[in-house]
């Protein structure tokens, strides 16, 4: 949002022309709700992280899709509020982020350098392309995160300068601005980020430093708030420049779940409060009032993901937290309008994707505004499904029906648990869509278990260092509630889950034969194997002792898998490794109690993605993903074939007989 609030500009993806890849684009949402949407940025070029500064103009990131004589790198580009779009810098390495201040002209970026200094990092870096040296050396843990590999270069910040030179603010920051949040204040002369320092057993912490953008040269940050049993995440900076707001994460133990809170700094004195200590549920963003008296702060609740305001003057007579929003969605990206009356976000659910609406802060009215797209149709309705699990713990779902389903035209089901584990299925995903499912004529159960989040804390510790015990219990009873419904086929059941989703898959397929199939993505395997060769095994260190490794590692009953798996995994998949995958594969067609014939034959696939990561991003591979589920659901389900797309040559999902 622009600081006047007269202006409102979102991204958008979109596939390009031979469907193969996603291109984004900027555009421009009236904030009244009167005008139509409309495209700012056109072409093939990518356009993302849109951001204004004080005099209103919109700064972004370009990135050439097509022209092959273009330069690849990110591009920093500035519309101003008057005028056309004007590209102001492109460097070697390109740029990752933007931050601008509100009431000054102040743009700081953060842009990976390779070299010791940012004078020489093009030289380096033309070397290293001629001699096609791929090499990395590293020096300090993690060396991976997700699917990139981390280094050589390391990320700086720039402040840009009119003539679209990049000074750099921080001298040789190494590691620590990886994955920064950076918060300026209003008037330009302060910035306030997360920094990463080391800490010891190979871990790392995060900081909040404060760095001084008034001078020349570049300067060391001052430490505003560092603990060695918690990290800081996104800063802001309230109105008048005084205070910092944050998110803190409590370092977790085996037998400790973490909390987190919202803190704020006093950037005179240095006191820190906490201004909803007392609140049992997590916040996911922080934004602060237009006058500076309260936060905005977004947080799942109860299988939602709502608005809330945060008291921040300490006073009494106010009410210390309280719910802006009650509908069932999952709001993020909220934007303060400076009239202090409204709000602004995107909002999604199980049955929406994202669109933007305008939030009335006082009494919570939430009106959508005309976006780039209708909303989709869908080929079912979105119920609530409650229960409780078997020590009386409460527990809710999301159950998903096609039209049509009836006692006289009962439904198979599915049931689809959720990664993280610290979660919950209270928003779209394009990735993980019950819909397409529903469209094939299954019902789709979308539970929150023991772990997830909006429940409180309690609800998280229950299920910490147990994933085998509770969260597999309530799961359980969430599947047995869901089959007492007579539109379901109770008969016909099937599971499905990825990352974390798919650890509780293959938990399951060891412990019950309750599902006539079970589809893991990117799923744990061998938790001793997992642990310390995750991207970040320092957390699951944190996570679970050894012991319990063994006594939830779904490897030790591959004997009592009896049910045809369909394993999925990308071979770029860093925070779940394609071992954890490859050591399943092997032995559930060894070991398993459905092991594979003698002739090699098995009713078990893998689907292998060699350029995919822990998530199927390609629009082509995606279809791939869904098409090959579909059709071993039909098989093992319904016990119908369905022809598999003939890219994937000479194969077909086996049939299996239980009896």
């Amino acid at each position: 949002m622009s600081p006047d609030g007269h202006r409102l500009v979102t991204t958008v993806a979109t596939l390009d022309d031979a469907s193969t890849k996603y291109v984004s684009a900027l555009w421009e949402i009236d904030p009244a709700g009167d005008g139509a949407a409309h495209r700012l940025t056109q072409g093939a070029d990518s356009a993302t992280a849109p951001t204004f500064d004080g005099s209103g103009s919109l700064w972004f990131i370009r990135k050439s899709a097509q022209d092959p004589d273009a330069d690849p790198q990110a591009a920093l580009w500035r519309l101003p509020a008057v005028g056309e779009a004007e590209r102001v810098a492109l460097r070697p390495g390109g740029v990752a982020s933007i931050v601008t201040a509100t009431a000054s002209d102040r743009v700081l970026v953060l842009a990976d350098v390779l070299s010791r200094t940012p004078d020489t990092d093009a030289d380096v870096r033309e070397r290293r392309q001629t001699t096609t040296t791929s090499a990395i050396l590293h020096d300090r843990y993690p060396v991976r995160h997700w699917d990139a590999d981390l280094g050589p270069g390391r990320p700086h910040l720039f402040d840009v300068a009119h003539d679209g030179r990049l000074d750099p603010v921080v001298t040789r920051p190494g590691a620590a601005l990886r994955d920064a949040h950076v918060a300026i204040a209003p008037d330009g002369d302060v910035a306030v980020t997360t920094w990463r320092t080391g800490a010891p057993q190979a871990a790392t912490r995060t900081a909040l430093v404060r760095i001084d953008l008034r001078a020349d040269t570049p300067t060391e940050p001052v430490t505003l708030r560092a603990d060695p049993d918690a990290d800081f995440f996104a800063p802001t900076i309230s109105p008048d420049g005084t205070r910092v707001a944050f998110v803190s994460e409590s370092v977790t133990t085996p037998t400790t779940a973490p909390m987190v809170t919202v803190g704020i700094i006093d950037l005179a004195t240095g006191a820190v409060t906490e201004p909803a200590a007392n609140w049992d549920r997590w916040p996911t963003s922080v934004s602060w009032s237009a006058d500076g008296t309260a936060l905005i702060v977004t947080a799942d609740d109860d299988g939602r993901g709502q608005v809330f305001v945060i008291d921040a003057t300490g006073r009494e007579d106010r009410e210390p937290v309280r719910a802006v929003t009650s509908t069932d969605h999952c709001y993020s990206d909220v934007c303060v309008h400076p009239d202090g009356t409204t709000l602004f976000a995107l909002r999604s659910s199980p049955a929406e994707p994202s669109h933007v609406v305008r939030i009335d802060i006082a009494d919570g009215a939430v009106t959508p505004l005309p976006g780039p797209a209708e909303l989709p149709a869908l080929p079912g309705t979105l119920e609530e499904l409650r229960t409780q699990t078997i020590d009386g713990t409460p527990l809710r779902a999301w159950l998903a029906l096609p039209h049509g389903a009836s006692e006289q035209a009962r439904v198979p089901l599915l049931l689809w648990v959720h990664g993280g584990p610290l979660a919950s299925w209270n928003a779209w995903s394009w990735r993980w869509n019950p819909w397409i499912a529903v469209a094939a004529g299954y019902a789709v159960v979308l539970p929150d278990p023991a772990l997830s989040t909006g429940y409180g804390q309690n609800f998280i510790q229950r299920g910490w260092g147990s994933w085998g015990f509770e969260p597999y219990t309530d799961l359980m009873a969430v599947t047995d509630a869901a089959e007492a419904d007579p539109r379901i086929a109770s008969e016909r059941t099937a599971l499905m889950g990825g990352s974390f989703g798919g650890y509780m898959a293959n938990w399951i397929a060891g412990h019950t034969d309750r599902f006539r199939a079970v589809v893991t993505h990117a799923s744990l395997w061998a938790l001793d194997q997992f642990g310390p060769t995750t991207d970040g095994a320092d957390y699951w260190s944190r996570e679970m002792s050894p012991e319990m490794a063994v006594e939830n590692s779904p490897h030790l009953y591959v004997a009592d898998i009896v049910t045809p798996m369909l394993v999925i995994h990308g071979d770029k998949d860093y925070r779940v490794p394609v071992g954890e995958s490859l050591r399943l594969w092997y032995e559930l067609l060894s070991e398993s109690g459905l092991p594979a014939a003698d002739d090699g034959t098995t009713v078990h696939r893998f689907l292998y993605f060699p350029d995919e990561n822990h998530w199927i991003l390609k629009p082509q591979n995606a279809i791939i993903w869904y098409r090959v589920v579909l059709a071993f659901l039909a098989q093992h389900v319904r016990g119908e074939t369905v022809d598999l797309p003939d890219v994937l040559g000479d194969v077909e999902i086996a049939p299996h007989d239980p009896m």
